[in-house]
């Protein structure tokens, strides 16, 4: 494939928008009969779900208005990740059912010790949210 190729790839793609890569173990959190399963085929590394007993590289956490308290979900993903590892925080769009502000999930990720860095569209009815943990 081409470079120029390669970069189409990166913005029409959004799994490799979300920066995974084969080998990688990305824990994924909160499936329902609602995600995208477009997205989640996509993704080119490890999927393992919420049983998994061992760290990942990454955290997908599909999470809804109705899903509980957000704050606690991301302190309970921070604890499956490796050094260094990236939860991609999944929310229904703006007008679809489980909607969370965007100032709900910043005050969120603050209060669990991380930083937002980036938000992307990653499907039709989901954005993405990119938190990563500080250093251990």
């Amino acid at each position: 494939m081409s470079a120029t190729a390669d970069h189409a790839e990166e913005r029409t793609n959004p799994a490799v928008r979300l920066g995974f890569e084969p080998g990688q173990v990305v824990q994924e959190i909160g499936y329902d009969d609602d995600v995208d399963h477009d997205l989640r085929e996509g993704i080119g590394a490890e999927l393992v779900d919420e049983d998994y007993d061992d760290v990942a590289d990454a955290v997908v956490l599909w999470f809804r208005d109705e899903d509980g308290d957000l704050t606690d979900a991301l302190v309970d993903a921070i604890g499956l990740l490796e050094d260094g590892g990236t939860i991609w925080l999944l929310t229904p769009k703006t007008g679809r059912d489980g909607y969370i502000e965007p100032s709900d999930i910043n005050d969120a990720a603050q209060t669990a010790g991380l930083s937002q860095t980036k938000s992307i569209s990653v499907a039709k009815d989901w954005t993405g949210t990119r938190l990563t943990a500080p250093k251990r």
